[in-house]
């Protein structure tokens, strides 16, 4: 048993139920789950996470307004001391829904803005989708909640980042979480929207770029924890992190994601097949915390697990193969990703570059994933003069892809 770790910040999935159909969705939400959690048991949980020391919790589906009880499951968290947030596609969240959160003591809501207009309508696989999530944003800020929205970088999106960051704040948010699509769930069908490793290259620049932007307007922009790593702009992204870096996957340490079911994993973003450690409805939330190998998996691990690049890395020991969730839904396995800022640059010193190739695809599952192969190769030569301009300026585009 290992009590030094307690799950101070737990994502919740009430339902897979949704009222999108996100063409990068990594849950593949749309139909409930079987067996969800009923209201009475989603309280007798929430308990346990009282109990267990939970500070904040983030309410997600699917859609969580969706489920039954949803009100009541914020109410009773909230009146217990603990922070609630709401995580939105934003399609039903009326100004009315927004009024009943906020009653019920949710503190911040966050609602997914992926592109501008008609590329956010055809990802999210709903025309008017976009304008519902910003009709959101208002209805969360009218509420007198915190209101904030999150962002998946996908490829086909990439240029509408900064564009994107302006129409967000004319709308009021106060805090901006961005990170990149990775191949999980329904991503893992169309390799396309899909960044390239090599551009990240592109990506830090960028965010670093919105950030100075944000600051100035007392926006808080954090990026996501598949976004770095320990590249120029390490120390500004992360300045709210301790040390001012991405420290290691903090899976099963300070944070747990919970199925609509019950199942129990480490972080939210996981696949299920790999990293559910039990389930509520078989053991304690305190014993599966403690004992199940999926959840310690963070706690037991050691540099001995890298592999790849990252094996030979400077940073090996601070960062141990960054992202776990990213490595796991390209190869299979954990403590490789070819994701990581400080890599692409230094492979570009070296003329190199890395690509992702899809070698195996993913079965159906929610959270499921197939596989890739990271191909090294030389930088094209009109491209890498524009690579190496980015990473000496920070300013640029390399070619749309």
């Amino acid at each position: 048993m290992d009590r030094a770790a307690s799950p101070a910040y737990v994502v919740w999935e009430l339902t897979l139920q949704c009222d999108l159909s996100c063409r990068h969705c990594g849950s593949r939400a749309g139909k409930a789950r079987k067996d969800e959690l009923t209201t009475a048991e989603a309280l007798a949980f929430a308990a346990q996470l009282v109990e267990m020391g939970t500070e904040e919790v983030t309410l997600i589906g699917g859609e969580a307004y969706l489920h039954e009880g949803w009100l009541d499951i914020a109410a009773w968290l909230a009146s217990r001391g603990v922070r609630v947030g709401i995580l939105t596609g934003g399609r039903g969240m009326t100004r009315e829904r927004a009024q009943q959160a906020k009653d019920a003591g949710v503190v911040s809501m966050s609602v997914s803005v992926d592109a501008l207009e008609e590329l956010h309508d055809a990802l999210r696989g709903h025309v008017g989708s976009y304008a519902k999530a910003m009709a959101a944003i208002g209805h969360a800020r009218d509420a007198g909640l915190q209101v904030a929205a999150n962002t998946q970088i996908t490829r086909p999106a990439l240029r509408h980042i900064e564009p994107l960051f302006e129409l967000l704040c004319a709308a009021g948010i106060e805090a901006w979480q961005v990170s990149m699509t990775v191949p999980m769930g329904r991503a893992a069908d169309e390799p396309d929207l899909l960044l390239q490793p090599y551009q990240v290259l592109e990506v830090l620049p960028m965010l670093a770029r919105i950030h100075t932007r944000a600051k100035a307007r007392g926006v808080r922009l954090f990026p996501g924890n598949d976004i770095g790593y320990f590249g120029p702009y390490e120390a500004q992204l992360r300045a709210e992190n301790a040390g001012g870096y991405r420290g290691t996957c903090s899976a099963g340490r300070s944070t747990m994601g919970v199925e609509a079911d019950g199942a129990i994993k480490g972080c939210p973003s996981l696949p299920s097949r790999d990293y559910v450690g039990g389930s509520i409805r078989d053991a304690p939330l305190r014993e599966i915390w403690e004992r199940a190998a999926p959840l310690r998996f963070t706690r037991d691990r050691t540099a001995s697990s890298l592999w790849g690049y990252c094996a030979t890395c400077y940073y090996a020991e601070a960062c141990m193969g960054g992202c776990s969730w990213t490595a796991h839904v390209l190869f299979g396995r954990i403590g490789n990703n070819p994701y990581c800022h400080h890599r692409a640059l230094e492979l570009l010193a070296e003329g190199k570059r890395e690509r992702i190739v899809q070698a195996t695809r993913a079965p159906g599952e929610p959270f499921d994933h197939g596989t890739f192969a990271c191909i090294e190769e030389p930088w094209p030569e009109a491209e890498r003069e524009l690579a190496v301009v980015l990473a000496e300026t920070g300013e640029g585009f390399l070619p749309a892809t």
